[in-house]
């Protein structure tokens, strides 16, 4: 198996089964989340109903007809000024990793946030054990723009995370009609 052989394409609520999945073994395993216990398929359902009305991408990576990795851009911060800033999150099955499918779901989902209409794609990056992340986001332009010390606490210490963006392509941005929310709170 390799990225070749990987296809990209919006999720499907049969997809969230494996999401919840891929999901839970990092939240169980890994900093990579500071989520402690891991959602179940309603919130990631109300995720992608929620990400789809915003217009904006949530992918999965499939393989032999199999979902191996996921990737979607969400609200940086609820407040209007910021909607055209998104983070974004990509993680991979374990048996995955390694093989350019991060690549190939990033390269992808960059160029879906321009189209609606997002200037500035953020990763929130936990300092952990693990750098593949950091590489990945470096390979495609994004620098760091800032850390934030110990603001998690999980498997018994303390974790930085380091914010790394990148600019998409210029384009024209209206402004948000008054006493509009381009991304309500829930």
């Amino acid at each position: 198996m390799s990225a070749e052989s990987v296809r990209i394409r919006p999720v499907h609520y049969d997809d969230l089964e494996a999401v919840t999945a891929i999901y839970a073994h990092y939240v169980a395993n890994s900093v990579a989340t500071f989520d402690e216990v891991a959602p179940g398929v309603d919130m990631w359902a109300a995720k992608a109903d929620d990400l789809g009305a915003r217009g904006l991408p949530f992918l999965v990576a499939e393989d032999d007809w199999r979902v191996v990795g996921f990737a979607y851009a969400g609200p940086w911060r609820p407040k209007p000024a910021y909607r055209h800033t998104v983070e974004d999150t990509i993680y991979l099955s374990p048996d995955h990793k390694g093989k350019g499918i991060g690549r190939t779901l990033l390269s992808t989902l960059l160029p879906l946030c321009a189209d609606a209409g997002i200037r500035r794609v953020l990763a929130v990056i936990a300092d952990g054990d693990d750098d593949s992340s950091v590489r990945l986001h470096k390979s495609f332009g994004f620098t760091e723009a800032g850390r934030l010390t110990e603001v998690g606490f999980k498997f018994g210490r303390w974790l930085d995370t380091v914010i790394y963006q990148t600019e998409l392509a210029p384009r024209q941005v209206e402004e948000a009609p008054a006493g509009v929310e381009a991304f309500p709170e829930d």
